[in-house]
Protein backbone atom coordinates (compact mmCIF):
# COMPACT_ATOMS: atom_id res chain seq x y z
CA UNK A 1 0.00 0.00 0.00
CA UNK A 2 3.15 2.30 0.46
CA UNK A 3 4.37 1.70 -2.42
CA UNK A 4 0.87 2.61 -3.92
CA UNK A 5 1.23 6.13 -2.91
CA UNK A 6 4.49 7.24 -3.46
CA UNK A 7 4.55 9.90 -5.52
CA UNK A 8 5.97 8.07 -8.90
CA UNK A 9 3.24 5.33 -8.45
CA UNK A 10 0.86 6.95 -10.71
CA UNK A 11 3.46 7.94 -13.26
CA UNK A 12 4.85 4.16 -13.07
CA UNK A 13 0.91 2.77 -14.13
CA UNK A 14 0.99 5.82 -16.43
CA UNK A 15 4.18 4.54 -18.24
CA UNK A 16 2.85 1.18 -18.25
CA UNK A 17 -0.66 1.58 -19.85
CA UNK A 18 1.46 3.77 -22.56
CA UNK A 19 3.76 1.06 -23.14
CA UNK A 20 0.47 -1.51 -23.66
CA UNK A 21 -1.13 0.73 -25.83
CA UNK A 22 1.68 1.49 -28.44
CA UNK A 23 3.00 -2.35 -28.74
CA UNK A 24 -0.41 -2.96 -29.47
CA UNK A 25 -0.93 -0.25 -31.59
CA UNK A 26 2.56 -0.21 -33.38
CA UNK A 27 4.18 -3.75 -33.55
CA UNK A 28 7.78 -2.46 -33.24
CA UNK A 29 7.68 -0.43 -30.63
CA UNK A 30 9.59 -3.00 -28.34
CA UNK A 31 11.95 -4.33 -30.81
CA UNK A 32 15.82 -3.71 -29.88
CA UNK A 33 16.21 -1.07 -32.94
CA UNK A 34 12.81 1.47 -31.72
CA UNK A 35 13.91 0.67 -28.16
CA UNK A 36 17.51 2.28 -28.83
CA UNK A 37 15.27 5.16 -30.28
CA UNK A 38 13.61 5.33 -26.85
CA UNK A 39 16.50 5.91 -24.84
CA UNK A 40 17.51 8.34 -26.80
CA UNK A 41 14.54 9.92 -26.47
CA UNK A 42 14.67 9.31 -22.51
CA UNK A 43 18.28 10.10 -22.01
CA UNK A 44 18.49 14.03 -22.14
CA UNK A 45 15.43 15.10 -20.78
CA UNK A 46 16.08 12.81 -17.34
CA UNK A 47 19.79 14.13 -17.39
CA UNK A 48 18.01 17.70 -16.91
CA UNK A 49 15.98 16.60 -14.93
CA UNK A 50 18.76 15.75 -12.32
CA UNK A 51 19.75 19.45 -11.61
CA UNK A 52 16.07 20.65 -12.16
CA UNK A 53 14.67 18.78 -9.31
CA UNK A 54 17.03 20.01 -7.01
CA UNK A 55 16.67 23.88 -7.57
CA UNK A 56 12.60 22.86 -7.36
CA UNK A 57 12.59 21.46 -4.66
CA UNK A 58 14.59 24.73 -2.86
CA UNK A 59 11.98 26.61 -4.82
CA UNK A 60 14.45 27.90 -7.76
CA UNK A 61 14.60 27.27 -11.56
CA UNK A 62 17.65 27.28 -14.29
CA UNK A 63 15.52 28.34 -18.32
CA UNK A 64 19.05 28.72 -19.26
CA UNK A 65 20.37 25.35 -18.70
CA UNK A 66 19.10 24.05 -22.27
CA UNK A 67 21.81 26.99 -23.75
CA UNK A 68 24.52 25.59 -21.47
CA UNK A 69 23.49 21.88 -23.23
CA UNK A 70 24.46 23.57 -26.45
CA UNK A 71 27.72 25.67 -25.49
CA UNK A 72 29.37 22.66 -23.95
CA UNK A 73 30.30 20.98 -26.90
CA UNK A 74 31.73 24.08 -28.94
CA UNK A 75 33.73 24.94 -25.88
CA UNK A 76 34.78 21.12 -26.02
CA UNK A 77 35.48 21.74 -29.40
CA UNK A 78 37.64 24.74 -29.35
CA UNK A 79 39.69 23.65 -26.39
CA UNK A 80 40.06 20.15 -28.34
CA UNK A 81 41.61 21.89 -31.44
CA UNK A 82 43.71 24.44 -29.05
CA UNK A 83 45.63 20.92 -28.06
CA UNK A 84 44.06 19.75 -25.45
CA UNK A 85 43.17 15.85 -25.81
CA UNK A 86 39.54 14.58 -25.62
CA UNK A 87 39.30 14.54 -21.93
CA UNK A 88 40.88 17.75 -20.88
CA UNK A 89 38.55 19.20 -23.32
CA UNK A 90 35.36 17.89 -21.73
CA UNK A 91 36.72 18.55 -18.23
CA UNK A 92 37.30 22.66 -19.71
CA UNK A 93 33.88 22.84 -21.31
CA UNK A 94 32.53 21.11 -17.62
CA UNK A 95 34.57 24.08 -16.21
CA UNK A 96 32.91 26.81 -18.03
CA UNK A 97 29.37 25.16 -17.34
CA UNK A 98 30.07 24.73 -13.79
CA UNK A 99 30.79 28.94 -14.19
CA UNK A 100 27.65 29.85 -15.44
CA UNK A 101 26.02 27.68 -12.63
CA UNK A 102 28.27 29.66 -10.47
CA UNK A 103 27.08 33.51 -11.76
CA UNK A 104 23.58 32.27 -11.72
CA UNK A 105 24.01 31.36 -8.24
CA UNK A 106 25.25 34.84 -6.79
CA UNK A 107 23.23 36.81 -9.31
CA UNK A 108 20.17 35.20 -7.37
CA UNK A 109 21.08 34.86 -4.58
CA UNK A 110 23.26 37.41 -3.62
CA UNK A 111 21.46 40.54 -5.82
CA UNK A 112 17.58 38.88 -4.99
CA UNK A 113 17.41 38.75 -7.90
CA UNK A 114 14.39 36.19 -9.05
CA UNK A 115 16.06 32.80 -10.50
CA UNK A 116 13.39 33.01 -13.29
CA UNK A 117 14.66 36.39 -14.55
CA UNK A 118 18.18 35.67 -13.99
CA UNK A 119 18.69 32.46 -15.91
CA UNK A 120 16.01 33.92 -18.84
CA UNK A 121 18.98 36.23 -19.06
CA UNK A 122 21.53 34.12 -19.47
CA UNK A 123 19.44 32.00 -21.60
CA UNK A 124 19.71 34.92 -24.33
CA UNK A 125 22.97 35.66 -23.13
CA UNK A 126 24.64 31.95 -24.15
CA UNK A 127 22.65 31.69 -26.95
CA UNK A 128 24.66 34.87 -28.12
CA UNK A 129 28.07 33.47 -27.00
CA UNK A 130 27.47 30.03 -28.69
CA UNK A 131 25.92 31.54 -32.20
CA UNK A 132 28.96 33.85 -32.28
CA UNK A 133 32.26 31.19 -30.91
CA UNK A 134 30.42 28.91 -33.76
CA UNK A 135 29.42 31.65 -36.21
CA UNK A 136 26.53 29.90 -36.70
CA UNK A 137 28.06 26.73 -38.58
CA UNK A 138 27.52 22.92 -36.49
CA UNK A 139 31.00 21.40 -35.21
CA UNK A 140 32.14 17.49 -35.67
CA UNK A 141 32.46 16.17 -32.66
CA UNK A 142 36.23 15.13 -31.55
CA UNK A 143 37.31 11.55 -32.50
CA UNK A 144 38.44 9.73 -29.67
CA UNK A 145 38.16 6.13 -30.53
CA UNK A 146 36.65 4.04 -27.97
CA UNK A 147 35.34 6.49 -25.76
CA UNK A 148 33.12 8.16 -28.67
CA UNK A 149 30.96 4.84 -28.12
CA UNK A 150 31.22 5.32 -24.45
CA UNK A 151 30.21 8.59 -24.30
CA UNK A 152 26.99 8.02 -26.67
CA UNK A 153 28.04 6.79 -29.77
CA UNK A 154 26.72 3.16 -28.81
CA UNK A 155 23.17 3.02 -28.56
CA UNK A 156 22.01 3.12 -25.27
CA UNK A 157 25.26 4.79 -23.78
CA UNK A 158 23.69 7.94 -22.89
CA UNK A 159 20.60 6.18 -21.26
CA UNK A 160 23.08 4.28 -19.36
CA UNK A 161 24.53 7.36 -18.67
CA UNK A 162 21.21 8.70 -16.87
CA UNK A 163 20.78 5.86 -14.97
CA UNK A 164 23.73 6.08 -13.82
CA UNK A 165 23.36 10.12 -12.86
CA UNK A 166 19.89 9.46 -11.64
CA UNK A 167 21.67 6.80 -9.05
CA UNK A 168 24.02 9.14 -7.87
CA UNK A 169 21.85 11.90 -7.69
CA UNK A 170 19.03 10.27 -5.56
CA UNK A 171 21.86 8.95 -3.13
CA UNK A 172 22.88 12.81 -2.53
CA UNK A 173 19.27 13.96 -2.24
CA UNK A 174 18.21 11.17 -0.24
CA UNK A 175 21.19 9.83 1.61
CA UNK A 176 23.41 12.86 2.23
CA UNK A 177 23.32 16.37 4.25
CA UNK A 178 23.36 18.05 1.26
CA UNK A 179 20.25 16.48 -0.12
CA UNK A 180 18.91 17.07 3.24
CA UNK A 181 19.83 20.55 3.27
CA UNK A 182 18.15 20.88 0.24
CA UNK A 183 14.76 20.01 1.09
CA UNK A 184 15.17 21.89 4.28
CA UNK A 185 15.72 25.21 2.01
CA UNK A 186 12.76 24.14 0.13
CA UNK A 187 10.45 23.27 3.06
CA UNK A 188 11.13 26.88 4.97
CA UNK A 189 14.18 28.67 4.60
CA UNK A 190 13.66 30.54 7.21
CA UNK A 191 13.73 28.01 9.70
CA UNK A 192 16.25 25.73 7.83
CA UNK A 193 18.75 29.17 8.39
CA UNK A 194 18.04 29.71 11.93
CA UNK A 195 19.26 25.88 12.26
CA UNK A 196 22.15 26.73 11.05
CA UNK A 197 21.86 25.56 7.15
CA UNK A 198 23.76 27.76 4.28
CA UNK A 199 20.72 28.47 2.11
CA UNK A 200 22.77 30.75 0.22
CA UNK A 201 25.27 27.83 -0.09
CA UNK A 202 23.23 25.43 -1.10
CA UNK A 203 21.16 27.13 -3.61
CA UNK A 204 24.40 28.47 -5.42
CA UNK A 205 25.14 24.85 -5.24
CA UNK A 206 22.59 23.44 -6.88
CA UNK A 207 22.63 25.92 -10.02
CA UNK A 208 26.43 24.85 -10.11
CA UNK A 209 24.77 21.17 -10.42
CA UNK A 210 21.97 21.89 -13.10
CA UNK A 211 24.64 23.38 -15.34
CA UNK A 212 27.31 20.80 -15.08
CA UNK A 213 24.38 18.40 -15.76
CA UNK A 214 22.84 20.33 -18.51
CA UNK A 215 26.82 20.98 -20.12
CA UNK A 216 27.57 17.25 -19.64
CA UNK A 217 24.10 16.32 -21.30
CA UNK A 218 25.18 18.73 -24.71
CA UNK A 219 28.29 16.83 -25.07
CA UNK A 220 27.09 13.42 -24.87
CA UNK A 221 24.50 14.15 -27.28
CA UNK A 222 27.40 15.72 -29.25
CA UNK A 223 29.12 12.26 -29.31
CA UNK A 224 25.89 10.12 -29.98
CA UNK A 225 25.14 12.43 -33.09
CA UNK A 226 28.72 12.86 -34.21
CA UNK A 227 28.21 16.65 -34.55
CA UNK A 228 26.70 19.47 -32.52
CA UNK A 229 24.32 22.52 -34.14
CA UNK A 230 24.28 26.06 -32.11
CA UNK A 231 20.83 26.13 -32.18
CA UNK A 232 20.71 22.63 -30.73
CA UNK A 233 18.98 22.32 -27.25
CA UNK A 234 17.39 25.66 -26.39
CA UNK A 235 13.69 25.95 -24.09
CA UNK A 236 12.26 22.41 -26.03
CA UNK A 237 15.00 20.27 -24.16
CA UNK A 238 14.92 22.22 -20.97
CA UNK A 239 11.47 22.00 -20.72
CA UNK A 240 11.31 18.82 -21.33
CA UNK A 241 13.94 18.38 -18.27
CA UNK A 242 11.56 20.12 -15.97
CA UNK A 243 8.19 18.58 -17.34
CA UNK A 244 9.81 15.09 -16.30
CA UNK A 245 11.00 16.25 -12.76
CA UNK A 246 7.09 17.64 -12.12
CA UNK A 247 5.31 14.91 -13.94
CA UNK A 248 7.45 12.71 -11.38
CA UNK A 249 6.19 14.29 -8.52
CA UNK A 250 8.36 16.91 -7.73
CA UNK A 251 6.52 20.42 -6.29
CA UNK A 252 6.87 23.09 -7.53
CA UNK A 253 6.11 24.84 -4.78
CA UNK A 254 9.45 23.66 -3.21
CA UNK A 255 10.08 21.51 0.00
CA UNK A 256 9.69 17.78 -1.97
CA UNK A 257 11.22 16.03 -4.93
CA UNK A 258 11.97 12.71 -6.27
CA UNK A 259 15.24 11.86 -8.46
CA UNK A 260 13.66 8.91 -9.61
CA UNK A 261 10.42 10.21 -10.24
CA UNK A 262 11.86 12.31 -12.48
CA UNK A 263 13.26 9.68 -14.09
CA UNK A 264 9.75 8.12 -14.93
CA UNK A 265 8.82 11.28 -15.64
CA UNK A 266 11.52 11.63 -18.66
CA UNK A 267 10.20 8.17 -19.40
CA UNK A 268 6.98 9.07 -19.61
CA UNK A 269 7.50 11.62 -21.95
CA UNK A 270 10.24 9.56 -23.82
CA UNK A 271 7.10 6.68 -24.79
CA UNK A 272 4.78 9.35 -26.18
CA UNK A 273 7.23 10.96 -28.28
CA UNK A 274 8.07 7.75 -29.47
CA UNK A 275 4.83 6.62 -29.84
CA UNK A 276 3.35 9.29 -31.70
CA UNK A 277 6.38 9.30 -34.06
CA UNK A 278 5.58 5.33 -34.84
CA UNK A 279 2.19 6.40 -35.27
CA UNK A 280 2.68 9.08 -37.48
CA UNK A 281 0.97 11.57 -35.55
CA UNK A 282 0.99 15.12 -37.25
CA UNK A 283 3.67 17.31 -35.60
CA UNK A 284 1.01 19.95 -35.09
CA UNK A 285 -0.71 17.92 -32.91
CA UNK A 286 1.79 16.98 -30.74
CA UNK A 287 2.41 19.29 -28.55
CA UNK A 288 -0.91 19.63 -27.64
CA UNK A 289 -0.88 15.86 -26.95
CA UNK A 290 1.95 16.43 -24.79
CA UNK A 291 0.55 19.13 -22.60
CA UNK A 292 -2.08 17.32 -22.33
CA UNK A 293 -0.34 14.25 -20.94
CA UNK A 294 1.71 16.51 -18.53
CA UNK A 295 -2.09 17.65 -16.89
CA UNK A 296 -3.38 14.61 -16.50
CA UNK A 297 -0.24 13.42 -15.01
CA UNK A 298 -0.14 16.25 -12.89
CA UNK A 299 -3.87 15.63 -11.70
CA UNK A 300 -3.04 12.33 -10.98
CA UNK A 301 -0.11 13.63 -8.52
CA UNK A 302 -2.25 15.91 -6.76
CA UNK A 303 -4.80 13.19 -6.08
CA UNK A 304 -2.51 10.62 -4.53
CA UNK A 305 -0.92 13.02 -2.63
CA UNK A 306 -4.42 13.82 -1.23
CA UNK A 307 -4.60 10.40 -0.12
CA UNK A 308 -1.41 10.22 1.07
CA UNK A 309 -2.68 12.87 3.61
CA UNK A 310 -5.99 11.29 4.63
CA UNK A 311 -4.47 8.22 4.89
CA UNK A 312 -4.63 7.40 9.29
CA UNK A 313 -1.22 8.06 10.84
Amino acid sequence: MDLALRPEASVVLVALVLVVYFEMTANNFLTDANLQTLSQFVAAPVILACGEIMLLICREIDLSVGQVFALAPFVMEKAYNAGLPVVGAIVAALIVCALVGLVIGLITVHLNVPSFITTLGMFFLITGITLTISRGFPADTPNAGVLNNILGGWGYAEFLWALGLVAVMHTVLRHTRWGLHTIATGGNAIAAAEAGINIDRIKIGNFIITSTLGGFCGILEAFRIGSTDPLAGGSNIMFLGVASGVIGGTAIAGGTGTIIGGLVGGIVLGILQDGFTLQGINAFMFDTIIGGAILLAMIANIQMARWRGMRPQ
